[in-house]
């Protein structure tokens, strides 16, 4: 009874941190590079956090489609993993530690709530991407109809 979740859970770490390795040494760090001079140097982060959601609904998705009895299981699973490991590798956005170190003063001087605030509300969108594409990636329920099925 434990076997399949079990599964669940392997499955969607491993695809998980495939997919976002990929989509984003790939795909993600060559388009910022590629648009930064476009942009222009104030709007590079707000690209990068865009390009930093796309990728995570990307996976998100990913991740759900494969696990397909339980596609925000399996999303949670490689988000807990994500949360963990995000934090030796800078390039995702992702820091727990700096949340809780900028809390940790926020408690002793106020001027640290407005970054915390920031840093807090841009892991809520990249986390909510990540939910989202996995949320989308559930089969789709059958249609209604006003007709009955016989079956014969």
């Amino acid at each position: 009874m434990l076997r399949p979740w079990l599964l669940i859970v392997v499955r969607s770490i491993l695809v998980g941190w495939a997919a976002l390795l990929t989509l984003t040494y790939i795909v993600e760090r060559p388009l910022i590079l590629w648009t930064a001079p476009l942009v222009g140097d104030h709007w590079v982060a707000t690209a990068k956090l865009s390009l930093d959601c796309l990728t995570l609904a990307a996976t998100g998705w990913l991740v759900g489609r494969l696990s397909r009895f339980a596609p925000l299981f399996g999303a949670l699973a490689f988000a807990a993993t994500l949360a963990w490991c995000a934090n030796l590798i800078s390039s995702f956005g992702i820091n727990f530690m700096l949340i809780i170190q900028l809390a940790g003063e926020a408690l002793h001087d106020s001027r640290y709530l407005s970054p915390l605030a920031t840093l807090a509300a841009q892991h809520l969108f990249l986390f909510g991407s990540l939910m989202v594409g996995a949320w989308l990636s559930r089969p789709s329920p059958r249609p209604l109809s006003l007709f009955r099925e016989d079956k014969r």
